[in-house]
């Protein structure tokens, strides 16, 4: 019996060392406003393959990339641009009726904006990238009304996963920035 229990102290102790998971989120640059306006729909959001997983991804030289196995997304990925997308561009917008996919009905969404993020990382030169397609169709005759390419970088405030995941959202906000630009023309 003592020995059964000397051997599960050490397997206990022995997964207490292992290293924890940090889990991280984008973040939008303020709340959707309240009430309606335009409406618009996010997505469907398409991920490059090596963005497509739990981990943050680093860039540590130009076709190298390292996994950072115990720095995760809180979330799905995908989802979680949409959703930053959806409340920066409802910012942008003065709208506090945009809707990420898939929504119930398409008669209530003006315009859909699919995106396809082909570059979300950071580097080791300190600064965080980003490269997205994006296309917006008007509804419900699903007419394309504009379809760009968005690319920027974005220094890093410090050093850390932290700051990486705060410049990703700053991008994030100013992709925000260029699609609604085009839904103003």
């Amino acid at each position: 019996m003592n020995r059964l229990f000397a051997l599960f102290t050490v397997l206990l102790l022995g997964s207490c060392a292992q290293p924890s998971k940090t889990f991280y989120m984008l973040t939008a640059a303020g709340p959707m406003p309240p009430g309606g306006g335009v409406g618009i729909g996010i997505g469907p959001v398409s991920l490059a393959e090596y963005l497509n997983r739990p981990n943050l991804v680093v860039q540590q030289e130009p076709n190298q990339l390292a996994v950072a196995e115990d720095h995760r997304w809180a979330g799905d990925l995908a989802a979680s641009i949409a959703r930053v997308t959806a409340t920066n561009l409802g910012r942008q917008m003065k709208s506090g009726n945009v809707r990420t996919y898939p929504w119930l009905k398409d008669d209530e969404i003006r315009y859909q904006v699919t995106l396809d993020i082909r570059q979300l990382h950071s580097g080791a030169d300190g600064y965080a990238v980003i490269e997205a397609g994006w296309r917006v169709y008007s509804l419900p005759e699903r007419t394309l009304k504009a379809s760009k390419t968005f690319v920027d970088r974005e220094p890093l405030q410090a050093d850390g996963y932290g700051p990486m995941v705060a410049a990703q959202s700053r991008l994030i906000e100013r992709l925000a920035e260029n699609i609604a630009a085009s839904l103003r023309q």
